[in-house]
């Protein structure tokens, strides 16, 4: 006879529940990203000097502790020139996250601390004359950039991952490569046009 507890329908996830697990993946992703380039930049030269099975293990590790997904088979070690390319691609993706990560730190210091990096007067200001009004102004410009730039690294954490599974085993997706070389375009057409305003 079934009880009461088991006649119950089991209930969805509570959007508190859920706000906090895309808040928690979000923040991975954006760790995971900053980490890609350093990662790579080591990796690099390390698959290159016949490292490979340490290098492949170090991909593991990065997607196991900072995006928590599931470890690679342990059985499968990938070979040297599959973790030397795996390596390039990591570091075409880690210079796009360049782009995301930048403008992040760029909205957190003129959106959010702008009342503290920017001296006025503020007349010609966004929100100005008073501070007050130009620091909530560019706080609630930022907002919807940041969004923009936290969804940036969470596609390119993605991505990663994707060529990360397929290091060690899993089936490449056929899209996966011409995506990462075409983020990497991208983020480098980004970089060369920002750099051409300076």
């Amino acid at each position: 006879m079934p009880t009461t507890v088991d006649t119950l329908p089991r209930a969805r996830p509570s959007r508190p529940r859920r706000a906090h697990r895309v808040v928690r993946s979000t923040i991975r992703s954006l760790i995971y990203c900053a980490a890609l380039l350093p990662v790579a930049l080591v990796a690099l030269p390390a698959g290159l000097l016949g490292q490979g099975r340490s290098v492949a293990g170090w991909w593991d590790v990065l997607c196991t502790r900072l995006l928590g997904t599931p470890g690679a088979d342990p059985t499968r070690r990938p070979g040297p020139v599959a973790v030397v390319n795996h390596a390039l691609l990591s570091l075409l993706l880690g210079t796009a996250a360049l782009v995301p990560l930048g403008a992040i730190l760029l909205i957190v210091a003129r959106g959010a601390l702008y009342g503290f990096v920017e001296p006025g007067p503020f007349d010609n200001s966004w929100g100005g004359p008073t501070l007050a009004g130009a620091w909530l102004a560019h706080f609630l410009i930022g907002i919807p950039f940041a969004l923009a730039g936290l969804a940036a690294l969470a596609g390119i954490a993605a991505v990663h991952h994707r060529l990360t599974l397929a290091l060690h085993g899993a089936r490449r997706a056929p899209w996966l490569v011409p995506a990462t070389v075409l983020v990497a375009l991208f983020g480098a057409l980004v970089i060369f046009a920002w750099s051409r305003q300076l």
